[in-house]
């Protein structure tokens, strides 16, 4: 497995979030992990790459304890992390934001360069020299997606990628996540969207008040109305 979690439990000051969560990732796998707002979907992900006030449990990334380890060392061993709000450098062009993302090359990873990341979204390759503040949510999206690419990871972190998107944008990014998924990358994404999340995932868990309620694959998950509205219907 490239990412095997256990009994992961976290916390903001005294406040608990996540209580013993556990989930795994493996190699060309897409995982979703489902929930409402304020499951616990984007603390579970600031948990794994240590931007929480305290966590407990197992995190092992690549067979490798990583839970201890501070969030730079963790990027640097390939577990990249695109978050909710995409922090995108507003003053830099595209292809300076993709440079800040750029790591070494990494054995048995695909490497990501600038041009197989304008064919993996055109949009791009269109405003190479467009300053990330002047693009749309959706090119936002893909930049900071790519300049996580640009990292050679062997897993990434999806925080709510279809969120406010155009559906003719979220059909792009279903096609370009499964193209990721081709070159033998792990993903976990958060997701509130069950659409798009059956469009591109194999298994999924469902987080409800920071416990994790089924796990199971997406036909699975299709197959058990009850699980559905219980915990993802609003």
């Amino acid at each position: 497995m490239k990412l095997d979690v256990g009994k992961l439990n976290s916390f903001y000051s005294p406040a608990q979030i996540l209580f013993d969560v556990g989930f795994t990732v493996g190699s060309g796998e897409v995982v979703a992990l489902l929930g409402r707002n304020g499951a616990g979907k984007s603390t579970t992900f600031k948990s794994l790459v240590g931007l929480v006030g305290r966590r407990e449990g197992e995190i092992r990334f690549e067979g490798e304890e990583i839970s201890r380890l501070p969030t730079y060392e963790i990027a640097r061993r390939g577990l990249g992390y695109v978050p909710e709000d995409r922090r995108v450098f507003g003053e830099l062009t595209v292809e300076e934001n993709l440079e800040v993302g750029r790591q070494p090359p990494r054995d048995g990873v695909t490497t990501w360069t600038p041009e197989r990341l304008y064919e993996l979204f055109p949009n791009l390759a269109e405003m190479r020299k467009r300053p990330g503040g002047q693009m749309s949510g959706g090119e936002q999206q893909m930049l900071t997606i790519s300049r996580t690419l640009m990292g050679n990871p062997s897993l990434v972190l999806l925080d709510e990628p279809s969120e406010g998107l155009a559906p003719k944008i979220i059909e792009q990014m279903a096609d370009a996540i499964l193209k990721m998924k081709k070159e033998g990358l792990g993903i976990l994404l958060s997701e509130q969207n069950l659409h798009f999340a059956r469009l591109i995932s194999d298994r999924a868990y469902i987080l409800e008040k920071g416990r994790i309620r089924f796990s199971g694959t997406i036909a699975e998950l299709e197959a058990n109305e009850a699980v559905r509205n219980q915990y993802l219907a609003v």
